[in-house]
């Protein structure tokens, strides 16, 4: 055996060694896993309500209460304490996503004349300011459950007035202990919410 083929036995053997140190430690990058992206699309259901139906209606953006004003999708494990799952997010934050839903809900109702998204140039009878106070996936007691919490306040813009305020508050069993459960949980409880919202808006 040659003093040559000893040497680049030595090596080979050397660098197979630093390979499989290398792939045995526990400080190596973890690999990163794909980021899923979700949408609040509650389906609606046209349910005509001729209460308001010659009053004009404008819909201000949606606000959102701290710690949900964010596109991440929050969850708690115990009361009091938020958190936000690393790899899964709403497509834009819950407020935005709302407030086409609310605008297309109303308008769906056919219980006003017109439904405008704020800021617009219609000539509005009455205001519809809503704020999102939670929108997470509760793990406290089992089967997990999504909650989502909303007030409302109608304004009479010609009297400045307020003519009522209610805050809505549904929670649906999610099918999974997972965001994708919790998303069809969210928007399951976002129906129910915006079906009393529409109600709520109609009668004087």
């Amino acid at each position: 055996m040659t003093l040559s083929f000893i040497t680049q036995l030595r090596a080979s053997t050397a660098a197979l060694a630093l390979l499989l140190l290398a792939s045995c430690s526990p400080l190596q990058a973890p690999k990163s896993q794909a980021l899923n992206t979700y949408v609040l699309d509650a389906q609606l259901e046209s349910r005509p309500i001729a209460a308001n139906a010659t009053l004009t209606l404008v819909v201000t953006p949606p606000r959102a209460s701290p710690g949900f004003d964010t596109a991440r999708i929050a969850y708690i494990r115990q009361p009091h304490e938020l958190d936000y799952y690393a790899n899964s997010r709403w497509a834009d934050t819950p407020s935005r996503m709302l407030a086409p839903l609310l605008v297309r809900t109303l308008e769906h109702n056919r219980s006003f004349r017109a439904v405008a998204l704020a800021p617009s140039p219609v000539a509005a009878d009455l205001r519809l300011d809503t704020e999102i106070i939670r929108l997470q996936q509760d793990f406290t007691t089992p089967p997990s459950r999504t909650r989502f919490t909303l007030r409302a306040q109608l304004i009479d813009l010609a009297e400045r007035r307020i003519v009522k305020t209610h805050v809505f508050d549904a929670t649906e069993e999610a099918p999974s202990d997972d965001p994708h459960g919790g998303v069809i949980a969210a928007n399951r409880a976002v129906k129910r919410v915006l079906a009393e919202l529409a109600e709520f808006c109609a009668v004087p």
